[in-house]
């Protein structure tokens, strides 16, 4: 099994999070997600791991690297748009660590050392 950052994991736990929100609230799924809510998740879990910056990864958000093919992209940006304010009210302590997380600085570049298996 893949061992993955504390920082790594609660980003996805934010995710999952958001998009739960996003799945019950605009397509009324009271239990589990819709399909294209199950495919988005999934996505974004896959691009989490890929991560050029590993641990030191920034929010999305102030990422300069656009890993999110485009429909993504826009897929997430309308989850994170509708559960980002609601966040607060259902999950605040997830909310108060990504908006701290989202006033940290991108690093200069992800380089070699950040790369997936390039890990010491």
């Amino acid at each position: 099994m893949l061992q993955t950052h504390p920082r790594i994991e609660r980003e996805r736990k934010t995710v999952e999070a958001m998009i739960r929100l996003f799945c019950r609230d605009c397509h009324g799924n009271r239990q589990g997600l819709c399909s294209t809510c199950r495919e988005l998740l999934a996505y974004a879990g896959k691009r989490l791991e890929a991560c050029p910056y590993g641990k030191d990864k920034p929010t999305c958000a102030r990422c300069p690297v656009h890993c999110y093919k485009t429909e993504m992209r826009e897929k997430i940006r309308d989850v994170m748009r509708y559960s980002g304010p609601r966040m607060l009210w259902k999950h605040p302590l997830l909310a108060v660590v990504h908006l701290a997380d989202g006033r940290r600085k991108a690093p200069a570049g992800p380089g070699r050392k950040g790369r997936k298996g390039n890990n010491p």
